[in-house]
């Protein structure tokens, strides 16, 4: 039997890179000011609250995946201190995994992240109302094909690389679709329930306040962890 701790990322600033600003700009004007940084404060107590249940693993020679980590090796832990120096979360957490003897695996393929990152910078960066337009069209109309072709990617990856016997943590956005796609004998826990972050994305994006749904499903991110069912 292989077990696997998944991790439904919720995205930082910090974790978009260059495109941040734009993205929270983006974020701002869809939300009141109020409840995108309501956001935001929910976001970080989600990452505490993963990061004190990390600490209470043994993990040495746990494999991690990370959702968007094209290289392993010397270059995984370049890019992994890159982020952390831009103060990722996420990025933050599997450095203290590696640190603990966990091994970091190579997770997706550059060429596909590269092309969904080029649709993102082209959707951020664009100067005028109609370039904005046709950027996000473009990616509307290829976002399901890129996803499921990442998916499978990511899937192979770890149905290739966790041996029997082994564990392994998957850091990934909650709207991918790994775990129907993964070895029948790899069994999956949920840090988080994917099904509730996803919920409160759709929360978030059509509320105009705080109100008690999206409460008790921030409520849900930031509380802490105590075990994870197989």
């Amino acid at each position: 039997m292989r077990k696997l701790y998944l991790i439904p990322i919720i995205h930082m600033s910090a974790d978009m890179g260059s495109a941040a600003p734009a993205l929270d700009d983006r974020g701002i004007a869809k939300l009141t000011p109020d409840l995108w940084q309501k956001h935001k404060e929910i976001v970080s107590v989600f990452w505490d609250s993963i990061g004190q249940f990390l600490d209470s693993l043994d993990v040495s020679g746990f494999k991690v995946y990370q959702d968007g980590l094209v290289a392993d090796g010397a270059e995984g832990l370049r890019i992994i201190r890159e982020s952390i120096s831009q103060g990722s979360k996420n990025y933050e957490f599997i450095g203290k995994l590696i640190e603990r003897g966990a091994i970091l695996v190579k997770t997706e393929s550059l060429s596909l992240v590269r092309q969904e990152y080029s649709y993102i910078t082209k959707m951020t960066k664009s100067k005028s109302l109609k370039e904005k337009e046709v950027a996000a069209l473009r990616y509307k109309l290829n976002r399901g094909k890129l996803l499921k072709q990442r998916d499978e990617f990511i899937t192979r990856r770890i149905n290739e690389t966790l041996s029997e016997g082994e564990t392994g943590i998957l850091f990934i956005g909650a709207y991918h679709d790994v775990i129907n796609r993964l070895a029948p004998d790899i069994g999956v826990g949920q840090v988080k329930e994917v099904i509730k972050v996803k919920e409160y994305h759709n929360a978030l994006i059509n509320k105009r306040k705080y109100d008690q749904s999206l409460r008790e499903l921030g409520e849900y991110l930031a509380s802490p962890i105590s075990s994870v069912p197989f």
